[in-house]
């Protein structure tokens, strides 16, 4: 099934995803300090190039927190009419806003085309930094606006299980939750208030 989602996608949703359920009724931040982030972009080497030898600092660190604000307020947006994450709900910077901020994150630094066509595979064409890398919160806004300017985007819901804070992209009409765990935990929930209720 994850096939069907496009790397932008995922790597916006993965950004998305930092803030999370801690197990204990609160909220995580997997971004909460650099070496956070370092451990994050080292789970996406294959989707970031260089990401295995990047260790961020506290700029970076900053950059990609105030680029994720802005991308979980647009994901808020996008699920429209339906409820935001319940992390979201009470802290959502107004959308003007959020644009503004990754417009200026994904213009960080100019891109050029490039062709890459290897043996045995069909070209491809890779955004490069024509002097040098690109820095990182440019990369992850770059894919957050490819994604939200997609048909992908209508897919996208927010999970209402109890305890969770996650978005997701539906994959079959009938899904309703981010994983299987929190569809077991909302129909728990489910029979236990049909239970008050009636007792």
């Amino acid at each position: 099934m994850e096939d069907s989602i496009s790397g932008d996608a995922r790597l916006a949703l993965d950004l998305a995803l930092t803030i999370r359920h801690d197990g204990h009724g609160g909220v995580a931040d997997d971004l909460a300090d650099p070496a956070g982030l370092t451990v994050w972009l080292d789970a996406h080497r294959d989707t970031l190039p260089g990401a295995d030898r990047f260790v961020a600092d506290q700029a970076t660190l900053t950059a990609v927190r105030v680029l994720r604000a802005a991308v979980r307020a647009l994901f808020a947006r996008a699920v429209r009419p339906g409820e935001p994450s319940a992390a979201d709900s009470a802290r959502l910077l107004p959308v003007p806003q959020a644009v503004a901020r990754l417009n200026e994150a994904a213009a960080l630094t100019a891109t050029v085309p490039v062709l890459v066509w290897d043996e045995d595979a069909d070209p491809v064409v890779r955004e490069e930094a024509p002097y040098g890398d690109i820095p990182l919160a440019a990369v992850l806004a770059r894919a957050a606006t490819a994604f939200l300017a997609s048909p992908d985007r209508r897919r996208l819901r927010a999970c209402h299980a109890p305890r969770c804070v996650r978005y997701f992209i539906k994959e079959h009409p009938r899904q309703e939750w981010c994983k299987p765990s929190c569809g077991n935990r909302a129909r728990v929930a489910r029979h236990h208030e049909r239970h008050k209720k009636s007792a």
